[in-house]
């Protein structure tokens, strides 16, 4: 009976080696996954040259005065100070001059901001206009078509007054003109009353006409009144004029109802104003004369200027 049980004993035995010599060959471990651990290594190492490259960048863009915060030894930061860079100059470099929101000032404020109207006061009329101006025309945009307005900081304000109210558009209010020198030239006649836009001419503008002096084609809105108050004019009457002047001008005049007086002169172009007080049926009267006091052009003589008022 022993014998039988040993015998039993060896077979188990030999089955067990045989069953686990085979398991030995068919459990592996699995392969060393290389592909994912190279994607993961260049992965690292691109990571490690943008982190290289992004430091580069940080130091370069430091100013020339970098600040560094000093310590006292117990973990508390004292007061920035500055501290130079090793291969910067000692001189410190001025800041840029901040960019302008608005429009440049005209080149005589007392004699183009007129009625008490201040510069604050102009500008804030010009972006109304130019708002308007966008709001207006969006359908009609294009470079081709109706040009973009641009914005405030593009225009230089060259003549603010009161504006008189008549039939056709009852109620005072200001008149601003704003000229743009950059393409497209713009000049800008906006009429506001009571904060609110209530017309506009824009038209190209500049001193590329071959008169000496031109007189802009529209600044009739800022001479005269309605055509419906012919003889009935409102006075007194706060009047301007405008127009264009080449470089060999030096002096403008301008005369409109028995007054003669003398027009600025400011980037190309030029602006008049007075009051009337009495009804007129001509236009203003415009000479210009070069430095050596030469008269280079006449209203009288230009067979293209209209000399009478509707």
């Amino acid at each position: 009976m022993s014998g039988e049980r040993h015998e039993r004993d060896d077979a188990f035995e030999e089955r067990l080696r045989q069953l686990l010599s085979k398991d030995a060959y068919e459990i592996r471990p699995a392969p060393a996954p290389y592909p994912r651990i190279r994607r993961q290594g260049a992965l690292e190492r691109r990571r490690r040259v943008a982190a290289a490259g992004a430091a580069l960048v940080v130091l370069t863009a430091l100013p020339v005065g970098a600040y560094a915060l000093g310590g006292d030894g117990e973990g508390k930061a004292d007061t920035a100070a500055p501290r130079p860079s090793a291969t910067a100059p000692a001189s410190p470099v001025p800041a840029l001059s901040p960019t302008p929101s608005g429009p440049a000032k005209p080149a005589d404020p007392g004699r183009q901001l007129l009625d008490g109207i201040t510069f604050a006061q102009a500008a804030d009329g010009l972006k109304k206009c130019i708002a308007y101006d966008r709001a207006s025309n969006k359908d009609l945009r294009g470079p081709a078509r109706w040009p973009d307005p641009g914005k405030a900081a593009d225009y230089r304000i060259i003549l603010a007054m009161r504006s008189t109210g008549d039939s056709n558009t009852p109620g005072d209010g200001m008149f601003v003109v704003a000229v743009r020198e950059r393409p497209p030239s713009t000049r800008v006649i906006c009429n506001l009353k009571n904060g609110e836009v209530q017309n506009l001419n824009g038209g190209g503008g500049g001193a590329e006409e071959a008169a000496p002096v031109s007189a802009d084609i529209n600044g009739g809105k800022l001479y005269q009144q309605s055509f419906l108050d012919k003889g009935h004019w409102k006075l007194p009457f706060r009047w301007g004029f405008i127009g264009t002047v080449k470089p060999s001008v030096a002096r403008v005049t301008v005369s409109y109802g028995g007054g003669t007086g003398e027009a600025v002169l400011d980037h190309g172009w030029f602006a008049a104003s007075g009051t009337l007080n009495r009804q007129v049926t001509t236009a203003p009267h415009v000479k210009g004369y070069d430095n050596a006091g030469k008269l280079v052009y006449d209203s009288d003589r230009d067979p293209m200027y209209e000399k009478t008022l509707p």
